[in-house]
């Protein structure tokens, strides 16, 4: 009898409870064997939602246009080129495209068969790098019978077709057509790709992150690596008042004041009632929002938002300043500005050189005491702070981003971060002092993401909770933040100083190395990944295309894939977005122009127009080659380990598949 620790033997009893005979054990091998050997399934990545939900959604729905490449490829032979381009769309787009299609078919039962056919068989094929359990268990469990035994007839025999097309015949007698459509667009959406990787920053610019998050919340293998812009959203939800006005700052700047309070139900109206009072002068221009031009709103309207964003200003310059001076170890002096400003001049000395303000007006900044909130303030942001805590769907959403969400992830050798791995100047990790250790690297981002879920997780009122939702802000606009990656964040600059090169906010020195091979490898082996196998995925720096910039960097070890899915940046970038592919025949990198409208993408069939492009070729890699499959193997061995108790008489087999 072999030897077995008494720790060895409880837990093979254990599994023994789910594997009760040798016959059930030897299955399982078996069948992980076998699942070892399929294609690995495909990874795609997005970055830089920043709330535009139309784009992102159909950029999901589409995978990159691999399901369009996938149609082509299986029917050009068969199809027209209109046909495959409606049949993507009823892919995408199912139960809306279907409406129409009934309006305009005069043979819809002759429709249905034809569709039915071609949606079973690009199902098969998409399906077929996965088990035959997987795919019954992405199927709708209403149809998962009737849709099994389509997907895997045996259309050799004659009497299969005879029952094969039994099926289809009686789907559409029986008036059930256009739900196994789009129970099968779902599944073939589903099946395209395996897991998706979300590099950060969903929020803020655009009108809809809530959107987005609600969908993320169904999908079904996710993970996301959390953006500046996500993490003020965090603290907000936490509680921090900093980012809080932040947060309000921003909605108010794009015109999206609609995502707190119809999104969220978040009560703002205190906020603006103090604005409109307090701010009786004009706003600045630089004040109004961002997307003025597409605003159908009254010249009131935008006055409101105006002065909206700068009372949140204001509040958000002195909250965060009471933060600077608590945290000397943030080393953030150079941001506390409102005591620097001479009041009765209305000038500010940076940098030893003395700059006229664009507006002189601050009615609610006591000079002799700047950072101090009056009366007024303290009242809103009392008001609004427990309204943020109290929204029931933010919490709901943030907790969300912590389940699903890291600083950092580690994913089949790729290591994948929103933002950088602080370095200096030349090219070494950064060494941050934190509470008299010295941390870098790999080990300061494990720190930034223990304290950022201490700012929402520990105890109301706790040391480590209120420490935390300080970080959470540092870690927003921070000189050493692994998301913001700047020196400083320039807000009251771009508010007040015409001079554009007071603005500049310069970026990490990472970004001075992006092409350099040997620091990705440094970086991946830090990580303790192996360079030759590992890659670094980025996004946060918007990579500008229409002036030749790659998102390839360092020889193909780093990809930055930020490239302005937000409509803000498409002006600086000249493209609508980067989306990263990885399939089992290795990377793809596919580059998008600006989506028109959901409505237009139904009506007209208009799919995204993108740029593919193949980064690198691999041998087809298999489940073995990647993290699922090295769990799988882990299973195996017990599993092999148990079979052995079996025989050796340690462990009785249990008789008629009774557990214990």
């Amino acid at each position: 009898m072999d030897n077995y620790s008494n720790e060895e033997i409880k837990y093979l009893n254990i599994l023994s409870e789910k594997f009760p005979t040798i016959q059930s054990v030897c299955t399982e091998i078996i069948n992980l064997e076998a699942i070892l050997n399929l294609p690995k399934g495909t990874e795609h990545f997005l970055s830089d939602l920043h709330g535009e939900y139309e784009s992102f959604l159909h950029i999901l729905k589409n995978a990159s246009g691999a399901i369009k490449t996938k149609i082509d490829e299986i029917f050009k032979n068969s199809m027209t080129k209109e046909e495959r381009r409606k049949l993507a769309t009823l892919i995408y787009y199912p139960k809306e495209k279907l409406e129409l299609i009934k309006k305009e078919t005069n043979n819809i039962e002759e429709y249905y068969r034809i569709t039915l056919y071609r949606l079973i068989k690009l199902c098969r094929i998409v399906g077929s790098k996965y088990s035959r359990s997987k795919v019954r268990k992405a199927i709708p469990k209403e149809y998962q019978y009737i849709i099994d035994e389509l997907l895997h007839a045996n259309q050799n025999s004659y009497d299969k077709d005879i029952y094969y097309d039994n099926i289809i015949d009686n789907i559409i007698s029986l008036g059930r057509a256009d739900a196994f459509i789009i129970a099968i667009s779902n599944l073939i959406q589903q099946l395209a790709v395996d897991h998706l990787h979300i590099i950060g920053d969903i929020y803020d610019r655009g009108p809809g992150p809530h959107i987005i998050i609600d969908e993320l919340m169904k999908y079904h293998s996710i993970d996301i690596q959390w953006g500046n812009h996500d993490i003020i959203w965090m603290g907000a939800a936490a509680g921090s008042e900093a980012c809080i006005f932040n947060v309000i700052r921003i909605c108010a700047r794009y015109n999206n004041l609609d995502i707190l309070e119809e999104g969220y139900g978040i009560n703002i109206r205190t906020i603006t009632e103090f604005a409109m009072k307090e701010y009786e002068k004009e706003s600045l221009s630089s004040f109004f929002p961002k997307n003025v031009d597409e605003m159908r709103d009254s010249k009131f309207d935008q006055m409101v938002m105006a002065k909206t964003q700068q009372a949140a200003a204001i509040i958000q310059l002195k909250l965060e300043g009471q933060i600077i001076k608590n945290h000397p170890e943030f080393y953030m002096e150079d941001r506390l500005l409102l005591d620097k400003i001479n009041y009765e001049k209305g000038t500010i000395v940076l940098n030893g050189k003395e700059y006229q303000l664009l507006d002189n007006y601050f009615p609610t900044i006591d000079p002799t005491d700047p950072y101090k909130l009056s009366e007024k303030e303290l009242e809103v942001v009392k008001k609004i702070t427990k309204s943020f805590k109290n929204s029931e769907k933010l919490q709901k959403h943030v907790q969300f981003l912590y389940s699903k969400g890291n600083i950092y992830k580690i994913y089949n050798d790729n290591l994948l971060m929103h933002g950088c791995v602080p370095m200096s100047l030349f090219g070494e990790f950064i060494s941050v002092n934190v509470h008299g250790r010295e941390l870098k690297g790999k080990t300061y981002l494990d720190y930034v993401e223990q304290v950022a879920r201490e700012g929402f997780f520990e105890p109301e009122g706790s040391k480590e909770r209120e420490y935390g939702k300080d970080f959470l802000w540092y870690l927003w606009c921070g000189k050493d933040s692994p998301i913001f990656c700047k020196d400083k964040m320039k807000t009251f600059e771009r508010y007040y100083l015409s001079e554009k090169e007071t603005w500049e906010e310069i970026k990490n020195p990472f970004y001075n190395f992006e092409n350099d091979e040997r620091i990705s490898e440094k970086i991946l082996l830090d990580f303790n990944i192996d360079p030759k196998k590992g890659h670094i995925i980025c996004g946060h720096i918007p990579v500008k295309f229409k002036t030749g910039e790659s998102p390839i960097k360092a020889n193909g070890k780093l990809f930055i894939i930020d490239g302005g899915l937000s409509k803000s940046y498409q002006k600086t970038t000249g493209i609508a977005g980067y989306t990263l592919r990885y399939s089992s025949y290795g990377l793809t990198i596919v580059a998008h122009e600006p989506f028109t409208s959901r409505e237009n993408a139904i009506k007209d069939e208009t799919d995204l127009h993108s740029e593919i492009q193949i980064v690198e070729k691999v041998e087809r890699k298999r489940i073995k080659d990647t993290d699922k499959g090295k769990e799988l193997m882990f299973q195996i061995k017990d599993l092999e380990k148990l079979l052995a108790a079996y025989k050796n008489g340690t462990i009785s087999e249990i008789s008629n598949n009774i557990t214990k």
